[in-house]
């Protein structure tokens, strides 16, 4: 448990920049909001992709990729300062700067995720105990983000990492279908993103909402078998890096 102190630490520095939090959490409501309106407001709207029970797991997904932008970025600037230069000299093993980074930032996403179900049942949504089991599913889900954080956060510069991670947000709410339904789709272009994770980090949300558990258990493989090998490769770089 000595990564504990490590990762209070990490919550207070990700406090200290409450515009990125604010709009990391408020800019998915947000756009909830708007295409909840528009939805409803102009004709030849595709209701069945952007009714509110559809796009409210999209919106949750979209909030966790701002994730990797925050985790990346502190984890950079720590670099960049040398705080994690003379962080190395401590008894902290490779595994407590890992879980250190990685435990503020789960609790972040559940939060980021209560607020958007607030809102989509403000905009509509029906109110349905699975909503809880959601949050619940929103952890495994949220290690993918996590780990393209500590991915990034590891290669790469602060400067760096806020184009990156920027890619990242845009590739996620792109490739996991919020725009287009992909089973209406076919080709190379859906298989492309069947293969990906983030069409089944959206999916196991949704499927969680609708009670097809079965879906769930299935596209949760998908995350985390893409989350396990993201963060084995960052975790072996960042380890080389405590070395030298």
């Amino acid at each position: 448990m000595r990564f504990l102190n490590f990762s209070s630490r990490n919550r207070k520095e990700i406090l200290r920049d409450p515009l990125s939090l604010v709009f990391g959490i408020g800019f998915p409501v947000i756009m909830l909001a708007l295409f909840s309106v528009l939805s409803n407001s102009i004709q030849g709207m595709p209701k069945e992709i952007f009714s509110i029970s559809n796009f409210a797991p999209d919106m949750v997904v979209f909030g966790l990729s701002f994730i990797t932008l925050f985790l990346g970025t502190l984890m950079a600037n720590d670099r960049k300062s040398s705080f994690l230069t003379r962080l190395f000299s401590s008894p902290l093993k490779k595994r407590d700067y890992v879980w250190g980074y990685q435990f503020p930032m789960v609790i972040m996403a559940i939060l980021q995720a209560i607020v958007c179900f607030i809102a989509s049942l403000i905009f509509g949504l029906e109110f349905t105990p699975r909503i809880f089991l959601a949050l619940v599913v929103i952890i495994p889900v949220s290690l993918l983000y996590i780990s393209f954080g500590l991915l990034l956060g590891t290669f790469f510069s602060p400067e760096q990492v806020g184009g990156m991670g920027s890619m990242i947000v845009s590739v996620s709410i792109i490739l996991s279908g919020t725009f287009f339904d992909l089973d209406t789709m076919e080709g190379g272009f859906a298989t492309f993103c069947n293969i990906l994770p983030f069409r089944h980090a959206v999916d196991s949300i949704q499927y969680t909402l609708s009670g097809d558990y079965k879906e769930v258990i299935i596209n949760l493989i998908w995350v985390l078998v893409y989350a396990g090998v993201i963060r084995g490769v960052a975790t072996e770089f960042f380890g080389k890096q405590m070395r030298y």
